[in-house]
C-alpha cells in the first residue's frame, strides 16, 4: 500500500455518503482527515488513529469502523468523530520511503535520527522526529521510555504541545468537547485506562467503562503506569474526561502490522464506537469537561504548507545554534 492509496481509501467514504473534513494540518501541510457520524447535538466522543507513523493499520481500522456505523445507521442521540491519520507526514515516510522527501537536508536529518538507516518501516515519529504521543502537556517528559533528542521514536519534543499535529488535535478537542476519547495504537491486544494523580472516583468510573470495552473486544484492561505525554493522558489530566488507548493486533505480529490482519482486528473492535458512546451518555452526569489553560499552544510559527518552508526553519535553527556557540567561545 502507498500513502496515496491509503488517502484514497479514506476519501472513498465520501462516495458512500460520509463527509470528510480536515481537523488541522501536519508540519508539512497535509490535512488531518476526519469524519463525523450521528448527531452534532448531544454527547460526542472522539476516536483517533495513526498518531504513530508505523501504526497505519489503525487508520484502515478507522475507515472500516466509520463505514460500518454509517452503512447501518447505528449512531443516534449523539455523535462520533473519527480521525483517520493524526501523523500523515510520518505515515507517508513509512509507506513510501525516505525518497519521497525531496530535500537532501531533510532526508539527512531524518536518516541521522533513524540510526543512519534508510529503512523507515519502523518509524514512529513525525517529520520533526517528535513522537507525537509523548508531546502532550500531561506530565510531559516523565515517561520511562522517553528520550530527549530527535529520534525515530520516543522523543518528547523540545517543549510540550510543540508539534503542529498535537496543536491541531488539542484545538479540535477543545472546540468539540467530547466526553470520552479513544486512541487506537498497535500492538498488544490491550486497553489502557487511567492516569497518574487521577481521583479514585474518576478511576472507578473509567474502569467501569473500560470493562465494557473489554467485554466487546476481549482485550484486558490495564491501568496506565510509567507512560506520560499521550493524547489519552492529556484528556484525562487536563479535561477530566475518560480516555483510553486501545492497542490492536497480537503482540507477536511484526511492525508495521500487515493489512491481512485487518479483518480479525476489525471483528474485535467493530462494537467499540457504539459501546463507548453509550457509556459516555450513561456516565455523562459524572463527567465535567474542564477547559484548561493550554500552555505553549500559541507558540507555533506560521508554517508554510510545503517542505521548503520547513527546511528554512531548520536552517534558521542551525544558524542560531552556531551563533550562540560562537558567542560562547568568545566569552571564554
Amino acid at each position: 500500500m502507498t500513502y496515496q492509496e491509503l488517502i484514497n481509501t479514506i476519501l472513498q467514504l465520501q462516495e458512500e455518503g460520509l463527509e470528510i473534513f480536515s481537523v488541522g494540518k501536519s508540519v508539512l501541510g497535509k490535512d488531518i482527515l476526519a469524519t463525523h457520524l450521528g448527531d452534532y447535538s448531544g454527547v460526542q466522543i472522539v476516536i483517533q488513529s495513526a498518531i504513530h507513523a508505523r501504526e497505519y493499520i489503525t487508520a484502515l481500522l478507522a475507515v472500516e469502523l466509520a463505514r460500518n456505523l454509517h452503512n447501518n445507521d447505528l449512531v443516534h442521540d449523539g455523535g462520533i468523530y473519527i480521525i483517520f491519520i493524526t501523523d500523515p507526514d510520518g505515515v507517508e515516510i513509512v509507506l513510501d520511503g525516505i525518497d519521497t522527501v525531496d530535500c537532501e537536508i531533510t532526508r539527512n536529518y531524518l536518516i541521522n535520527g533513524n540510526n543512519g538507516s534508510t529503512d523507515f518501516s519502523q518509524y514512529k515519529a513525525n517529520i520533526n522526529q517528535v513522537d507525537l504521543n509523548t508531546n502532550f502537556d500531561a506530565s510531559w517528559g516523565g515517561g520511562s521510555q522517553n528520550v530527549f533528542c530527535p529520534n525515530s521514536e520516543n522523543f518528547i519534543g523540545f517543549y510540550p504541545n510543540s508539534e503542529r499535529e498535537v496543536q491541531s488535535l488539542i484545538n479540535f478537542t477543545l472546540r468539540n468537547k467530547p466526553l470520552l476519547t479513544i486512541s487506537y495504537h498497535s500492538k498488544g491486544n490491550v486497553i489502557y485506562y487511567g492516569f497518574e494523580n487521577q481521583s479514585q472516583k474518576d478511576i472507578d468510573r473509567d474502569r467501569q467503562i473500560g470493562e465494557a470495552l473489554s467485554g466487546v473486544t476481549g482485550y484486558p484492561i490495564i491501568f496506565t503506569e510509567n507512560s506520560t505525554g499521550g493524547y489519552k493522558d492529556w484528556c484525562i489530566d487536563k479535561l477530566k474526561i475518560p480516555a483510553y488507548t486501545i492497542e490492536v493486533g497480537d503482540e507477536n505480529l511484526p511492525h508495521p502490522i500487515g493489512v491481512e490482519n485487518l479483518p480479525e482486528i476489525y471483528a474485535r473492535n467493530k462494537d467499540v464506537p457504539l459501546v463507548a458512546l453509550e457509556k459516555a451518555k450513561e456516565f455523562a452526569n459524572q463527567i465535567d469537561f474542564m477547559t484548561p489553560i493550554v500552555q505553549n499552544n500559541n507558540k507555533e510559527v506560521k508554517h508554510e504548507s510545503n517542505e521548503k518552508g520547513y527546511i528554512s526553519r531548520i536552517q534558521s535553527r542551525f544558524a542560531r545554534r552556531n551563533t550562540d556557540r560562537s558567542s560562547d567561545s568568545k566569552r571564554q
